[in-house]
Parts: C-alpha cells; sequence; structure tokens
C-alpha cells in the first residue's frame, strides 16, 4: 500500500464514519475505496465490515443520550448477534451476484419505507395502538431482517434499520437513530469476531480505515442529534435513494 492508496482510505473513512452515524451507508464510501487499492471483492468487502466497527462505537458514544433505557432495548442485542452470524455465513458459503441483484431492491424498500411513514402507519397501525406482544414480535423481526442482511453486505445497514424501527417504535427519530448505532455497533462486532476468524480480511487496510471512521462516527452522530426531524429524515431518505440506484447500477453494470 502506497501514500495515495492510504490518503484514499483515511478520507474514506472520515467520510464513511459521518455518514454511517447521520443516515447509514457509510460501507459504499469505503467499499470502492479499498476496490480501488486493489483488494478483490470479497476481501474488500470483508475487509470494510471489519474497518467500520470504530466508526459504529463512536456512534453509540455520541447519540447514548438518545438511547431509551429499560430491559426492551437490551433484547434486541441476542437477535442482532444471531442475525449477523448468519448473515456471515451466507456471504461465506453462498454464491454473491444472486443476492446482489436483490440487495438494492431492499434497500430502495426500506427507503421507501422510511419516506412514506406516515401512510404505512396508518395502514399498519400506530406503535402506540399495537399490543405489546405484537408490537415486541415486529420490532425483534425487523431487528432480525437487518442484522442478517448487515452480517451479509452492510451497506446501507443504518437506512435499513432507521426504515424498520421507525415504522414500530413510537419514538422520535433522533432516539431511532441512536437504537440503529447501538445494533449497527452490534452488527460490527459480530462480523469483526467472524471475518478475522474465518474471513480473508486484509488488516493493513483495515488499519488505516478503523481510526478514520472511529473520529467521523462520534462526529457524524453530533451532528444527527442536532439535526431538526424533518432534516434528518429528508438526509437519510434521499442518501438512501441513492445508495440504492448505485447498488443497482452496480449490478447490473
Amino acid at each position: 500500500m502506497d501514500l495515495s492508496d492510504a490518503a484514499l482510505l483515511i478520507a474514506a473513512g472520515l467520510a464513511a464514519g459521518t455518514v454511517n452515524a447521520v443516515a447509514g451507508g457509510g460501507s459504499l464510501i469505503t467499499f470502492p475505496a479499498m476496490i480501488a487499492t486493489g483488494l478483490p471483492p470479497v476481501a474488500a468487502n470483508v475487509s470494510n465490515s471489519v474497518s467500520v466497527f470504530p466508526g459504529y462505537v463512536a456512534s453509540v458514544a455520541g447519540s447514548r443520550v438518545d438511547l431509551p433505557r429499560g430491559r426492551e432495548l437490551w433484547s434486541l442485542l441476542p437477535t442482532a448477534v444471531l442475525g449477523t452470524i448468519a448473515g456471515c455465513a451466507l456471504l461465506l458459503a453462498t454464491p454473491a451476484r444472486a443476492f446482489e441483484l436483490v440487495v438494492p431492491f431492499l434497500v430502495l424498500g426500506a427507503t421507501a419505507v422510511l419516506a412514506f411513514q406516515g401512510p404505512l402507519r396508518r395502514l399498519v397501525g400506530h406503535p402506540e395502538r399495537l399490543g405489546a406482544r405484537r408490537r415486541t414480535v415486529t420490532v425483534q423481526t425487523m431487528v432480525a431482517l437487518g442484522t442478517v442482511y448487515g452480517g451479509y453486505f452492510g451497506a446501507a445497514l443504518g437506512v435499513m434499520l432507521v426504515a424498520g424501527l421507525a415504522l414500530v417504535l413510537d419514538a422520535t427519530l433522533a432516539r431511532v437513530s441512536a437504537v440503529k448505532n447501538l445494533l449497527s455497533a452490534v452488527v460490527g462486532l459480530t462480523t469483526l469476531v467472524v471475518f478475522a476468524l474465518f474471513g480473508p480480511v486484509n488488516w493493513a487496510a483495515v488499519a488505516v480505515v478503523a481510526p478514520a471512521t472511529l473520529f467521523g462516527g462520534y462526529a457524524g452522530a453530533r451532528l444527527a442529534r442536532r439535526l431538526p426531524q424533518v432534516v434528518l429524515k429528508t438526509v437519510i431518505v434521499v442518501f438512501g435513494t441513492a445508495i440504492g440506484f448505485y447498488l443497482l447500477w452496480r449490478a447490473l453494470t
């Protein structure tokens, strides 16, 4: 790795950490950057998943005051771990081509759910009108689906988690974003352990990108707390749409 490659990865890490904290999808910055330095796609994807973990931890630190209190939040963590392990197993054991074609539609669908959150809530029922058991099952299902995706690819994980959780949680978007940051950190830690043991991680690339995502993640989380809810929602929807169409273009070319 020469100096120009290192500079590219540092810049990508800073940007990705910030974007992950605000909207999610920062891996679409670091993943192409790793490809540009000469890493093969699978090694780049695995190394990228490991690299963004410090940024997720920093995002949790920056948004910790918005995390809800109580056992309901912590009950989501085992589901997140199991979902992530399942996603990692899919990545390491199955061909990627079929999933590459599905991913853009998952991202665009998640973004649409967030964009049309109001009408969808009227259709499925506002969270405060759901029974406790139904709400718990729905939230756990959203977390399971999102973290399976996160273990497999990870890009736009934040968009997908925010979209699903905002539909079923009776909370402000800032609080939903804080929960998203915690779940993303769990996904990041789980992928780090699995891929460190079984994946083709390029540790030189990780050593350059990871510290940069740490700084970017903390700054992005602080920024997200100061944004009005409508602005934060608009940023996530716009970025999620762009990610979805980028992934679709990439899958078809």
